[in-house]
């Protein structure tokens, strides 16, 4: 989790000067390598200009910075054993599967970390039951055109946070149009939910702002991305940012994606095909509320003719951006709903350059989230719905090397059917010991090799690709458990000791309805919704 803010102006200048004060050196002397040369852009993009250079330094204190060995991702650091590196300015290698910094305690962001590799705090239940549901009738409503919605939707994963008064809350959206916040033991409000409006499904995971500033970031199906905060008497909305308002928006205008903050920028990807980055401004005014007042610095069109070209043989045409992005030192790693893999480099948008270092076609839609290993590869999970030969090429859980831009591609594990069959993964992997869990739409958990990319292990946790709903809820790595939810509503755990071999721990069937939403575990428990409209708290 970053802490208080340097200029990187004043960074620089120290590191060019050589000064000696280290709690300034640390920060200039960090990682910088592109790993390549930029690759052909991708779309049409727009640098806004700024008349700053980009926010400051940002720490943790809940990661060790001793440096180890590395071998595979390039680095311009010491990688000998007796010297203290510091952490990079844009998400250490060092904090992957690790809670994002010290500020705030909590799972803050779906997946807990800009790296999409972090899943919360154990232990997980030994002897699961509900122990509560909220609230006592289910939630729901039908959105704008017309149609009913009920319960908590992909990638709907409650945040969870230790406020300063004591209260451990959870904050989540639902297909009620309205965020909801509750005490994580008991499951009594702790606030009025706030309403979007009429419509205003919230699908996403919302994001609480990991530097200690009371505000809370999501999007909402009624076309706003918004900001509200929460220092006064009721939730309230101090930002909001329209879908609507983009000429060459395309798809659709949902904001699936949990918001990534880091650094003061606001990262966010839209179902309207565009990607986003804001200066947030954030701040207090002189009674003491929080305040903010984001300046748009970037965006990029995800799509182009090229690329509508060879998607359109499917007839499939969707290029919007659903997934959560992912950062690791220096860029930032997003895809679209075509297939397209992006990274751009964060100091050169700073800088007003073109960003776009990295880009690649895996051929199907990437609905769910890229995930970032110590090394800076990336594990892309790919649905199969366009059944073209690209995908059948590569795969469904993609490995790539984005600093090789030339060559990525590591390898593919495959999970291929026939139409009118969907296939492939909507579900964000997790990081393992060496491996790499998913599920598949077809309904198997699996753990993958990330070396090699061979099929180690599976289990059958149910036909999502051939009879009722798919597969979405992500599975998460608490402890030496691995936890996941099926389309079938239930929870299962299974012990990773063996992280090669995992073995069932317990099966607890939760609820009739369908679980789409991904579990976050919090100090004993593990909270999961439904789309049978509630939310489930499951303990010991």
């Amino acid at each position: 989790m970053p802490g208080k803010a340097r200029h990187p102006a004043l960074v620089g200048l120290l590191f060019a000067v050589g000064l000696a004060a280290l709690s300034l050196l640390a920060f200039a002397v960090l990682h910088r390598a592109d790993g390549g040369s930029p690759s052909t852009m991708a779309g049409s993009t727009t640098i806004l200009p700024s008349t700053t250079t980009g926010p400051g330094s940002s720490t943790s204190e809940s990661v060790d910075t001793t440096s180890t060995s590395t071998t595979e991702a390039p680095t311009t650091t010491s990688t000998t054993t007796t010297t203290t590196i510091p952490l990079h300015l844009w998400v250490d290698r060092r904090t992957v599967s690790r809670p994002w910094g010290s500020t705030v305690t909590g799972l803050l962001t779906f997946r807990g970390n800009p790296t999409n590799s972090w899943y919360g705090t154990g232990p997980v239940p030994q002897t699961p039951e509900v122990l509560w549901k909220y609230p006592n009738t289910p939630m729901g409503s039908n959105d704008e055109q017309g149609v009913p919605w009920t319960g908590i939707t992909w990638t709907g994963q409650p945040v969870v946070w230790e406020r300063p008064d004591g209260v451990t809350e959870l904050i989540f959206g639902a297909t009620d149009s309205r965020l909801h916040f509750l005490d994580a033991v008991t499951g009594q409000e702790t606030r009025d939910p706030f309403f979007t409006s009429p419509g205003g499904h919230i699908k996403g995971t919302p994001t609480l702002d990991p530097d200690g500033f009371p505000l809370v970031y999501f999007g909402a199906r009624d076309h706003l991305l918004r900001i509200v905060a929460l220092d006064r008497a009721e939730p309230e909305e101090l930002w909001s940012f329209s879908a609507d308002d983009e000429p060459e928006g395309r798809w659709w205008h949902d904001w699936d994606a949990s918001p990534r903050v880091v650094n003061d920028l606001l990262f966010e990807g839209c179902e309207n095909s565009f990607y986003y980055v804001w200066r947030l401004n954030r701040g207090y005014d002189r009674e003491g509320n929080v305040t903010v007042d984001p300046e748009l610095i970037y965006k990029l069109k995800t799509y182009d003719q090229d690329l509508l070209d060879a998607i359109s043989p499917s007839g499939y045409m969707a290029t919007s951006v659903e997934n959560s992005s992912a950062l690791f030192e220096g860029r930032v790693y997003f895809a679209n709903s075509a297939g397209r893999v992006f990274g751009l480099d964060i100091e050169k948008l700073l800088a007003g350059e073109d960003p776009v270092v990295f880009r690649y076609w895996v051929g199907d839609d990437v609905d769910g989230s890229i995930v970032v290993d110590e090394q800076g590869m990336l594990y892309v999970p790919v649905e199969y719905e366009r059944y073209n030969a690209r995908a059948q090429e590569l795969g469904q859980l993609v490995k790539l090397n984005p600093y090789e831009p030339d060559d990525p591609y590591v390898w593919g594990m495959f999970s291929l059917t026939s139409p009118p069959y969907k296939g492939g993964m909507w579900t964000t992997p997790a990081l393992g010991d060496g491996v790499v869990y998913a599920v598949t739409n077809r309904g198997f958990l699996v753990a993958v090799d990330r070396d090699d990319g061979e099929e180690l292990w599976s289990a059958d946790i149910g036909t999502g690709a051939f009879s009722g709903p798919h597969h979405m809820s992500s599975p998460i790595i608490v402890d030496d458990r691995l936890v996941v939810a099926t389309a079938g509503g239930t929870l299962r755990s299974y012990d990773i000791t063996d992280p090669r071999a995992p073995v069932l721990d317990w099966e607890l069937v939760v609820t009739a309805g369908s679980i789409e939403a991904t579990p976050a575990a919090w100090e004993g428990m593990v909270y999961i919704g439904s789309r049978d409209g509630f939310l489930y708290a499951v303990g010991d």
